[in-house]
């Protein structure tokens, strides 16, 4: 799957593209993550990207010219089924069923967005669909075209070590994730449950399962209610 983010601050991004499990994807060739600067679409002789609103208002608004010309240019080198993002506040909230649907996409564009917007027309001519990762205003596009990129990209086979790593996770499963423990056994007087050293695979599953649903009803009782809405439609 290729992932390409349009942004005005490409560097920003530089350490996300090339570390950890995205970095190890990328080099092994199962993904790839592509960062363009707007600023070099413009024909501007000063490289702006933005101006003044109509009808007045605080701030700059992204130009159509820049933003369209780089989105169209990205486009016409990419094959297979494409789908263009732009990352707004106004759009639908990430979760882990969008992250599935966008990673059946062979590529995914992420526009970022800065100052107090974009201008409308960008959107209308190019954008697919606008998403949010949650309701607060960040500067820029450039943290959430990572989040999205980085939930999407961990779903495409290859990316994690084990498929079973994003099947029966936190959220991906509909609970949250039993607690963890490693070494060492006892810390600070705090011990390890004597269920997880048993050995026995089955009472062990079992209480994961019970520590999974009992940690959702107390910390996010918002998803039990989703996976009962979501089972009762599939009629389980």
């Amino acid at each position: 799957m290729n992932f390409k983010i349009l942004t005005l601050f490409p560097d920003m991004l530089k350490g996300f593209v090339s570390s950890s499990v995205i970095g190890r994807a990328i080099e092994k060739g199962i993904i790839s993550v592509n960062l363009t600067d707007i600023r070099d679409f413009t024909l501007d002789k000063h490289r702006r990207t933005d101006d003044t609103p109509y009808g007045g208002g605080f701030g700059m608004v992204m130009t159509c010219q820049p933003a369209v010309d780089c989105i169209r240019a990205v486009k016409s080198r990419l094959e297979g089924s494409v789908r263009t993002v732009y990352l707004s506040p106004q759009g639908s909230l990430f979760d882990h069923r969008k992250a599935v649907e966008l990673s059946g996409y062979d590529n995914l564009i992420l526009f970022c967005g800065h100052y107090e917007g974009i201008d409308e027309r960008i959107i209308r001519l190019e954008i697919d669909e606008e998403i949010s990762i949650g309701d607060y205003v960040l500067t820029g596009g450039e943290l959430p075209a990572a989040v999205v990129t980085d939930g999407v990209a961990r779903l495409i086979d290859g990316v994690l070590p084990d498929r079973i790593c994003h099947e029966e996770e936190s959220i991906a499963s509909g609970l949250l994730e039993y607690p963890q423990y490693t070494k060492p056994r006892v810390f600070e007087g705090l011990e390890v449950p004597e269920i997880l050293l048993s050995g026995h695979h089955a009472n062990i599953e079992k209480w994961r399962k019970e520590q999974a649903y009992q940690r959702t009803l107390e910390k996010r009782p918002d998803l039990l209610e989703k996976l009962e809405v979501d089972n009762n439609a599939k009629g389980t």
